[in-house]
């Protein structure tokens, strides 16, 4: 009887050990941003789409960007046990087989790509393909292991979840969801070349050609600056074309001179060398600095 017991109880813990290293290879941190940044482009665009509709759309928007992630821990399986940033993933800890990921993740696309066509509409589908095919065939299998632009170009499938939020609710394309996508896309390499810096070491022992490692921590500190500086006019689109008000221009302003400001002072440091701090700290605030603006988004739809 107690071997039973005891049986079942090892039964049980390895399937829930197993469902939860299935959750981590869809990338659980990611798919909290996707479902943020979607429901925000969902609530912002001038139509209203039933309850129901809108929860379980937005679910297979995170289905999508899961397959997206864990398509891309299949593919780089070798390089993720190399970096001590990756090497807990389930693939590397051998939770997870690579054959396994791969018909998961080719699942769960089927599955987010059709159910989204069904409860939404064929625009919004086809936005999600794209999105899991560019990160998969175009950053992580063409552009990551070839060239330091794979943050910049590949940037793009990450910013597109807010503009799916929208056609769902609307069926089109406007200039205000293409603001979200600008938004995402041009913050992309200033936040991820930060990180790029304190983890150069992992990335080199992957032979993953990041900026530091190719071009010198000068000239990264350099492209920070630039890629920050970029956000000042993007900031400035969403109010230009009408689609904020006045404390959304005023506040997005100040977080992003704020932004210029802790990225200069990375810059100005050394010349070719960095103060470990001052990345972690561009790093860490790009983080809210992003979330805050997609919530000034919603307060200004709140407001107005």
């Amino acid at each position: 009887m107690t071997v039973n017991i005891i049986n079942k109880k090892t039964v049980s813990f390895n399937i829930l050990s197993y469902l939860k290293s299935l959750l981590l290879l869809m990338k659980p941190r990611v798919m909290s941003l996707v479902i943020f940044t979607c429901a925000v482009g969902l609530l912002t665009s001038p139509n209203t789409i039933p309850l129901f509709d809108s929860l379980i759309s937005i679910f297979f928007v995170t289905i999508g960007a899961g397959a997206a992630g864990t398509l891309n821990m299949w593919y780089e399986a070798d390089l993720d046990k190399l970096m001590t940033r990756t090497c807990l993933r389930p693939i590397p800890t051998g939770k997870i087989s690579k054959d396994q990921a791969l018909i998961f993740g080719i699942i769960l696309s089927i599955i987010s790509i059709t159910g989204l066509y069904y409860f939404s509409n064929f625009l919004s589908a086809l936005l999600l393909f794209i999105t899991i095919a560019f990160y998969l065939f175009v950053y992580t299998i063409w552009l990551k292991r070839k060239t330091p632009q794979n943050i910049v170009i590949g940037g793009a499938s990450g910013a597109l979840p807010p503009v799916i939020g929208w056609t769902i609710a609307t069926n089109s394309l406007t200039f205000e969801p293409i603001t979200f996508f600008l938004i995402i896309f041009y913050w992309t390499p200033s936040h991820f070349w930060a990180l790029s810096l304190y983890k150069a070491k992992d990335y080199e022992k992957a032979k993953i050609p990041m900026l530091p490692i190719t071009n010198g921590i000068e000239e990264t500190k350099k492209r920070i600056f630039v890629y920050s500086l970029f956000m000042l006019p993007i900031v400035i689109i969403p109010y230009y074309i009408g689609f904020v008000g006045e404390i959304f221009l005023i506040t997005s302003l100040s977080m992003t001179l704020y932004y210029n400001y802790i990225c200069y002072d990375l810059f100005k440091y050394k010349k070719n060398k960095f103060e470990l701090k001052k990345a972690q700290k561009v790093f860490s605030y790009s983080i809210f600095y992003l979330f805050l603006l997609f919530v000034l988004f919603l307060i200004d739809q709140i407001i107005r």
